[in-house]
């Protein structure tokens, strides 16, 4: 990659690639920072070779869970103790569309 600008045509149709909405001066903007981010890019692709494994964290990570375990749930009298307002056992909320 040069370190020449990036034409505005060409950051707009990566932004519109991208879904990304840019104003005018983001898209000027962006067409001069977009080589340099390349560069940088290109450095990290040739020092990330076949011999480096890809990582998704630079240490490992290990999710501490607990076993998952059947228990007796909540009887509808104890789940609807503290609702507001509750109706053959289910809870009763303000109508909102309308509707009977």
């Amino acid at each position: 990659m040069s370190s020449s600008a990036i034409s505005r045509d060409d950051v707009a149709h990566l932004a519109s690639l991208a879904r990304i909405d840019l104003s005018d001066d983001e898209l000027d903007r962006l067409g001069a920072e977009l080589p340099a981010i390349l560069e940088h890019v290109k450095v990290v692709q040739q020092v990330a070779g076949d011999d480096v494994p890809a990582m998704s964290h630079p240490i490992p990570v290990t999710n501490v869970l607990r076993a998952d375990e059947v228990c007796a749930g909540l009887t509808p009298e104890q789940a609807l103790s503290g609702a507001p307002d509750a109706d053959e056992q289910r809870f009763s909320v303000p109508q909102i569309l309308g509707e009977e």
